[in-house]
């Protein structure tokens, strides 16, 4: 019952080899099998030249056979007598050192259920082609192992050979034939599943709930800075009046980004593919449109970057992994659409940690701009350390389980991870269908809101998508709200908000369920193995960049049955619910990149906004004057479909608040580090 890559399938044990070449050769074994009484010192024989071979002198008889061959003959009667003493030391200790457990396979002997770890290191085990098992482990008996695995040891032994005849008689024929339906394509990009996660609350009432034009601020008498740096700092509503009052061409503005991107990315490891052909393709549309009086809206013309899980035509779509660092994907993803649609200027292909985990790619490992020394962690590690290095006004990430939160508190950036099915993800490599989410890095709130707005909607091919509500942030009265905070909530922020108005209130968010934490790696471990099937099936998962992440997780994740996933969704199920009723709140706050709240915001499907609220020194600085810091953030979190109260409250407190237009040092660099096209060291 196979769960490694190197572990044969189910299918291929039998119940009671008959006549086989194993019961030929070795007439111990088949009288095993035919359930026959041994004399003791025929088997003890028998487990000294088997076994112990290498420790027993064995008599040969040169010329025995009938073509010459070397036969080699078994010891007498008389001389296993005398060594009796150790043939007992020799069996036990042979048990011991190849079988992590024994089973009581028949009431008359021992049989060997499963392999140490180092035959299968050594592929003594493992499948010479994909998916078909070795004809050494076509003969071992039902293994044991694999029921204790799935927590199934209550089972007797005749049911495991039933359930073992069961599963080569039904279930592996259902469970290939599926395989060639639809795991023949890594990346989740074709043929999602039917079951559908829906986060909404109130889902009758939300539908009735009228859409809004969005009231956005005015950025009149906005003034084109002097220099490069001042501009690539700039906010998307900044950006915009300088391109709609003709200070700026987007021409020009994706030729700041793209010297930017080509100068810096190759020090923070954050870039994977520039797109400057297509970029000043997309910006001279924009300025032709522009000069015919056509203005499509606030991010007319901005340059952003997407991060490369997201499919664009003509470009790699690396999804981070040696494995696929040459893939093209002839797709436009939904979410690629929406942006160019808008006028937006795509001008690279951000860094994605390998398939979407943590920050180390086939290129390196992505840097936090405000400490070259740390790496900006989280999948969505480009878009995060691109937004805060100035390299892109914005970026789009994407979050299973802390993949926005987390590189976006690290960098020091304004991020949104919106309620679950916000955001279409046609296009996308999936990780897990019920917890993948898109979501914008920003220079701050407000551009978090003008991203959302042009981006979310339902995606015609994303059955998980909803056309959520989205009522206007900037007309939110935020007096009205009733605003909890976690003890672990950074305090400037209740305070500051507390000042406008805000009825601020301890909150604690309540739950019963003990297992948060395990239901999320259980969802996103089985659903990111289904996606990825065939690349752990064809031994890809050797060429993977960090062997103690993904590898590890998805072989556990064999040993997963269908039974215990549905259970641990039927426990979030009671999660969910839990929370719902706890949640008396309009919002509350409490720390971004608690993993327990990590786990359960992601489980239920709730949006959080991250904000910068400060910067401490970091404990091994350079020098004394150091620019480095380590970032202070907080998340503010609102109920499924109330992205707008959590956006409002973030900008309510960004008002009054200027921790997030400070810089990075990005020139602040290490000794052996150098900047491309850069004169000095600043």
């Amino acid at each position: 019952m196979g769960f490694s890559k190197n572990i044969p399938e189910a299918g291929s044990f039998t119940s009671r080899p008959q006549n086989n070449r194993l019961e030929r050769e070795d007439p111990i074994i088949g009288a095993f099998n035919r359930k026959k009484g041994i004399d003791p010192e025929v088997f003890l024989s028998y487990i000294l030249q088997r076994v112990a071979g290498n420790l027993v002198p064995m008599a040969y008889n040169a010329g025995a056979s009938e073509k010459g061959g070397d036969v080699c003959c078994p010891l007498s009667a008389r001389s296993v007598r005398g060594l009796l003493p150790l043939s007992m030391f020799l069996l036990v200790f042979t048990l011991l050192l190849n079988c992590d457990c024994v089973s009581s396979y028949s009431s008359g002997y021992w049989g060997f259920t499963c392999r140490n770890s180092t035959d299968v290191e050594r592929r003594k085990f493992g499948p010479i082609t994909p998916g078909v098992c070795s004809e050494e482990t076509k003969h071992l008996p039902v293994c044991e192992c694999g029921f204790k695995m799935l927590d199934s040891c209550f089972l007797s032994r005749n049911k495991m050979l039933e359930i073992e005849k069961g599963a080569n008689d039904f279930n592996i024929p259902i469970i290939r034939s599926n395989r060639k339906l639809v795991a023949t394509t890594d990346g989740g990009l074709h043929s999602p599943s039917c079951l559908v996660f829906n986060s909404a609350w109130r889902v009758q009432q939300l539908e009735q709930e009228p859409h809004e034009k969005l009231n956005y601020p005015s950025s009149a008498g906005i003034q084109r800075p002097n220099n490069d740096e001042d501009i690539a700092f700039m906010s998307i509503l900044e950006l915009g009046q300088l391109l709609k009052a003709n200070l700026i061409t987007s021409v020009e503005l994706t030729g700041i980004f793209l010297k930017r991107l080509k100068r810096y990315g190759p020090v923070l490891e954050s870039v994977i593919t520039i797109t400057e052909e297509l970029a000043y393709k997309q910006a001279k549309e924009a300025d032709q449109l522009l000069a015919e009086g056509k203005y499509l809206g606030p991010l007319h013309g901005i340059p952003y970057g997407l991060k490369d899980i997201i499919a664009v035509p003509n470009y790699t779509t690396t999804w981070g992994s040696t494995s696929f660092k040459d893939q093209v994907l002839d797709i436009e993803a939904w979410v690629y659409k929406r942006l160019k649609s808008a006028g937006a200027v795509l001008v690279a292909k951000l860094v994605t940690g390998s398939l979407a985990y943590d920050d180390i790619w086939f290129g390196g490992r992505t840097r936090n701009p405000w400490n070259i020394e740390e790496y900006s962690t989280g999948s969505s590690a480009g878009p995060a350390s691109c937004t805060s290095a100035g390299l892109v006004p914005f970026a789009i990430g994407s979050e299973t389980a802390g993949s926005i939160t987390y590189p976006a508190s690290r960098c020091g950036v304004t991020a949104l991870r919106p309620t679950f099915g916000a955001v279409g993800r046609t296009g996308v490599m999936s990780i897990a269908e019920s917890l993948d989410k898109l979501g914008p890095f920003c220079r701050n709130s407000v551009d978090c809101v003008i991203v959302l707005d042009a981006i979310r909607g339902k995606d015609p091919d994303d059955v998980s998508s909803r056309d959520i509500p989205f009522r206007d942030p900037f007309s939110v009265d935020i007096t009205k709200l009733t605003v909890g905070y976690l003890e672990d909530a950074e305090m400037e922020v209740v305070h500051v908000l507390q000042s406008k108005g805000v009825n601020m209130v301890p909150f604690n968010l309540s739950y019963t369920v003990d297992s948060v934490q395990g239901i999320l790696n259980f969802t996103m471990d089985v659903e990111m193995l289904v996606h990825f099937d065939k690349w752990q099936r064809s031994n890809l998962d050797d060429e993977y960049e960090a062997q103690d992440q993904w590898p590890i997780e998805l072989r556990r994740a064999r040993a997963i049955s269908a039974v215990d996933y549905v259970q641990a969704q039927r426990a979030r199920g009671i999660l969910i619910q839990q929370v719902r009723e706890s949640f008396r709140v309009d919002a509350f706050i409490g720390n971004a990149t608690d993993w327990e709240k990590v786990c359960v915001g992601n489980l239920v499907g709730f949006p959080v906004v991250v904000v910068p609220t400060g910067f401490k020194k970091i404990s091994d600085a350079p020098s004394n004057d150091s620019r480095r810091r380590t970032t202070i953030t907080t998340g503010i979190y609102a109920p499924p479909d109330r992205d707008h109260v959590a956006l409002a409250l973030a900008m309510a407190y960004q008002s009054v608040t200027n921790h997030h237009k400070q810089r990075p040092p990005i020139d602040d660099l290490r000794s052996n580090d150098s900047i491309p096209n850069s004169p000095k060291t600043l």
